[in-house]
């Protein structure tokens, strides 16, 4: 089994747990008094692996299944098992830590969800090969344009604030996955500048 896999079985067992059992929900899920207060840290990490619901779910590890198994090899190349897994993990706090600063006080505010991870690997995706076509409810789009698009509309929605979903994790995982991507292997902006300038067509 690839690691992707694996994250994608851990994933779906805690959340179908937590589905059935609203306690351990609670336990897992990003409540920023609680890692403040009784350093619950651990939930900058248990967030990611509880969803809102099955569609919620699914989008998450059907994203991560495609995008992640392109990029696992890259990761395992230069860092390791260790370090693949490492750099997933690292996404989840990456993406949710300044919702979470701006949120300690918040007793309201609650957040859950491998979005901001998601994100990360599909960003280094798209760093690596800008011109990979993407599918968007059946629609084909080059994966450059659809980054431009996915963040625009994240920040739209983030300034917004009207939905309940997180747009600043996914914009902060974006950020992290390219970030982390070129540092660890710095010759990939070149190889991004490279075939973003020379498109297939």
């Amino acid at each position: 089994m690839s690691l992707t896999l694996a994250i994608i079985a851990a994933t779906c067992l805690v959340s179908f747990l937590a589905f059935r059992d609203g306690a351990l929900l609670q336990r897992l899920i990003l409540w920023p008094p609680a890692v403040a207060r009784d350093r619950q840290w651990y939930r900058l990490v248990s967030y990611g692996l509880v969803h809102a619901d099955g569609q919620h779910l699914l989008f998450n590890m059907v994203t991560l299944y495609f995008f992640g198994r392109a990029m696992e090899g890259l990761y395992v190349r230069y860092l390791g098992e260790t370090g693949y897994v490492l750099f997933y993990l690292g996404a989840l706090v990456a993406s949710i830590l300044p919702t979470y600063l701006r949120n300690r006080d918040n007793p309201d505010y609650r957040s859950l969800g491998a979005s901001g991870a998601v994100s990360a690997v599909l960003f280094a995706f798209i760093l690596v090969q800008p011109w990979a076509t993407i599918f968007v409810f059946f629609f084909p789009l080059p994966a450059i344009l659809y980054a431009v698009l996915y963040v625009g509309y994240s920040i739209y929605m983030d300034r917004r604030g009207t939905d309940a979903i997180n747009h600043s994790a996914h914009l902060w995982g974006a950020a992290y996955g390219i970030a982390f991507t070129l540092a660890m292997e710095p010759r990939v902006l070149a190889l991004f500048v490279e075939r973003l300038t020379h498109p297939p067509f």
